[in-house]
Formats: structure tokens, sequence, C-alpha cells
């Protein structure tokens, strides 16, 4: 099951983040696969908020993994990068796999290394379309531009869940 949203600019992709978080629990593998700048971080900085976990929800990519303990009674949230990852003894040497059923898990440019990790998971591909970017700089400017985000379900535990459409 998969579904597909428009998402107008930073500020929906962190709604769209904190609407999925409604649907995780400790156990749950989501998968980002986006080009640079698409707003992975962006929907991660959601799920963090939607799952009330302490510390700003970064990208990791210099520190490969960060994990956000929790502010209440839910799980917390392990933050990945995998963009630096260039093997599976690499992904090992993270143990990421031991807090894996304690933990809800996002790993970014995971697609294609971390599916091994969990049969159940949600990918979440996220298109930014060229049109949509406003330079600055030479940076892009990660508050604008439209992302369309398909978000799919694989594996027993996400057979019959209504995945949020905005």
């Amino acid at each position: 099951m998969s579904v597909v949203v428009e998402l107008p600019d930073a500020d929906a992709t962190r709604a769209y983040g904190r609407a999925l978080a409604g649907l995780l629990r400790a156990g749950d593998l989501v998968v980002l696969t986006g080009a640079l700048g698409s707003g992975k971080t962006t929907l991660t900085q959601g799920i963090g908020e939607g799952l009330g976990v302490r510390g700003q929800v970064a990208s990791p990519t210099f520190i490969i993994a960060r994990v956000h303990p929790p502010l209440g009674d839910g799980p917390p949230l392990v933050h990945v990068d995998a963009y630096r990852l260039g093997s599976m003894e690499e992904l090992d040497a993270l143990d990421l796999d031991a807090g894996l059923e304690e933990s809800v898990t996002v790993v970014e440019w995971g697609e294609g290394l971390v599916e091994v990790l969990a049969d159940d998971r949600l990918e979440v591909v996220i298109e930014r379309p060229h049109g949509g970017l406003a330079p600055v700089g030479d940076v892009l400017d990660a508050e604008v531009g439209v992302r369309r985000v398909t978000v799919t379900g694989v594996g027993p535990r996400w057979a019959g869940v209504e995945l949020p459409t905005a």
C-alpha cells in the first residue's frame, strides 16, 4: 500500500512527519530516500516532534547516527545518515539491530542497504522538483519548495494501516 502526498513547504513536511509519528511504534524502521535538500531531515524533525523526543533533530551526516531519548513514555528515535556508509560491514559496525526493537529508527540514504534490518518498514521517497527550489547563494533554501512524498508500507506490520494523506 502506497500513499502519495504533495507538501508545499518545510512546515507541511514537518507536519506530515508528525502525522507519520502517530503511526510509529518501537521496532519500526523508516527508510528515507531523496536527493540532497529534498527534505529527509525536515521530515525526520516532524517525526521527532510527533514522538516527543529530546534534542534538536538535525542531520547526523558527520556522526552517522544520533539517538534522541523520549521525553515521556514513547520510544527513542534513532536517526541515521547512511550516506557515508559504503558496505554492510560498516552498517553492522553501527549495531543498529541491537536497539531496533526498542526504538523508532529513521535512516536517510538507506535504500539498498538497510532493508536487511527488518522485513517490516516504511519506505519514504521524497522528490523535490528543481523548479520548486529557491537558491540562496550556492545553497538551496530548505524552507521552500514543493515536495512529492511517496510512502509505502512493506511487510505485515503495515498491512491494513491507513497512511496519512496530508
